[in-house]
């Protein structure tokens, strides 16, 4: 059984930075995608970054220049740095791993951390 597990979550005002991590067990790391996904209130659940296993990476045009997706295959952990944080971020943050396209495997999810940007 896989697990993924996000923290790091919290509240700041505009303008401010958290880093997000997810760790996840087993041995799929190494080979599978990596994603933040976010849902705010109200809205669909929506792709924020992504990171393959060789380390390419697509952003979100919304978070672009502001969020930076990262991992390290030596942990099982991949970050979310997120910088000039709006109010608009506020959603529940959300960590997916998935397997390559083109191979099969399940896809999972993590619980969620709460990312909250206000005055």
């Amino acid at each position: 059984q896989v697990e993924v597990v996000e923290s790091g979550g919290g509240s700041v005002q505009p303008g401010g930075s958290l880093r997000l991590s997810c760790a996840a067990s087993g041995s799929i790391f190494s080979i599978y995608v990596m994603g933040w996904y976010r849902q705010a209130p109200g809205k669909q659940r929506e792709s924020v970054a992504v990171i393959t296993a060789g380390g390419t990476t697509n952003y979100a045009d919304s978070v672009k220049g502001r969020f930076t997706i990262s991992r390290d295959n030596a942990k099982n952990t991949v970050y979310l740095q997120m910088n000039s944080l709006k109010p608009e971020d506020t959603a529940v943050y959300y960590c997916n791993a998935r397997p390559p396209k083109g191979t099969g495997g399940s896809v999972y999810w993590g619980q969620g951390t709460q990312v909250t940007v206000s005055s």
